[in-house]
């Protein structure tokens, strides 16, 4: 049942984000150069008072510790850019992706802080 509720909600939040001038093509709006790993496509992101959770692809294997979130403040703004230090090579896809989070205390935000995310949005692989 939280599966179907996770699935649903990636899929609502991915929409959403699809609708957004042309969201998954735009470039980041933080220069990425000289950031540790790879960019990595989200299906989706929520924020709660004083947490982040993302939604990412995974062949099986990814774990919270194979992703450094960045966070780059502009005008007082925390944006996020998540990054990829670690691939995954299994091969035990995970169809709805799986769920990564972090405190706002974890990255150095205050609660309630506004925050945004500099990754371009991937619908689940189906």
């Amino acid at each position: 049942m939280k599966r179907a509720a996770i699935a649903r909600m990636v899929l609502i939040l991915a929409a959403a984000a699809s609708m957004t001038a042309c969201a998954g093509t735009v470039a980041p709006t933080v220069s990425t150069a000289g950031m540790p790993g790879a960019l990595e496509p989200v299906h989706a992101a929520a924020f709660t008072r004083d947490e982040a959770v993302f939604w990412v692809s995974s062949n099986g294997c990814t774990r919270k510790e194979d992703l450094i979130p960045i966070v780059t403040i502009q005008g007082g703004d925390a944006i996020i850019t998540l990054r990829r230090l670690d691939e995954d090579t299994c091969r035990d896809p995970e169809i709805d992706g799986v769920e990564v989070k972090w405190s706002f205390e974890e990255l150095g935000l205050a609660p309630g802080q506004a925050v945004s995310v500099n990754n371009p949005y991937q619908l689940p692989q189906t």
